[in-house]
């Protein structure tokens, strides 16, 4: 469990230089671990989700897919829709990847993965997640989730990250969300185009259909650059 930051006075600089250093292992550890994953998928969703709920079987459909269509799967690593997705990679036979983090609660690591890193801080966490991702498949969650889904638009948005899909699962859920996103739009908050960032699927096949058709198009923009510089 990692200790949480308080309000209040800092701890002062020597403190602080020995965190940067924690930071710096983390990232040099992250970075070498993940070294051989050439083509991966982040699946975000609920810790709280129970084996025989909904979303954890069409997580662990939707993983086993994208397995077999050669994708690698990164998760939280820890219960219900994390253990769900690395339980998919398992079955399907590629790299099931495990991104843990300590927490006061719920975050077991689930026993699927075949390459398990532990975090103590979030955003180094983050860096894993979107680094080596394809694409991001978002399940229904908490604030977590909220979080990572953000976290992955932000990046993409505002072209720090690559452009890939980002899809949602379960538009009735996500619905609520999708309008007040509207509304920004409606209030010159966000353009046209950042909401066209965001995919609709419930369905795996599809959904594999998107990510390999993603992958398609920037291999062909690669080349075209490739024969640009010529």
């Amino acid at each position: 469990m990692t200790t949480p930051i308080k309000p209040g006075p800092r701890s002062g600089l020597e403190f602080d230089t020995w965190r940067v250093l924690r930071v710096m292992a983390e990232l040099v550890d992250g970075f070498e671990t993940m070294a051989s994953v050439e083509k991966a998928v982040s699946i975000y969703g609920a810790a709280r989700a129970r084996q025989g709920d909904k979303y954890y079987r069409l997580t662990e459909e939707i993983a086993e897919t994208l397995g077999r269509g050669g994708y690698a799967i990164i998760s939280g690593g820890g219960p219900g829709i994390m253990e769900a997705a690395n339980k998919g990679a398992r079955t399907a036979g590629v790299e099931s990847i495990a991104l843990n983090i300590g927490l006061p609660q719920e975050q077991e690591p689930n026993p699927y993965a075949n390459i398990s890193m532990d975090f103590r801080y979030f955003f180094t966490r983050k860096v894993m997640f979107v680094k080596y991702a394809n694409a991001f498949v978002v399940m229904p969650g908490g604030y977590g989730t909220f979080d990572e889904c953000f976290t992955a638009l932000t990046l993409i948005q505002t072209r720090r990250s690559y452009k890939v899909p980002l899809i949602l699962v379960d538009r009735e859920f996500w619905g609520g969300m999708y309008d007040w996103l509207q509304t920004s739009l409606e209030r010159g908050y966000l353009d046209e185009s950042d909401l066209d960032l965001i995919t609709f699927s419930d369905d795996p096949g599809e959904i594999l259909q998107i990510v390999l058709e993603a992958d398609r198009k920037a291999e062909e923009k690669k080349k075209e650059e490739e024969g640009e510089k010529k």
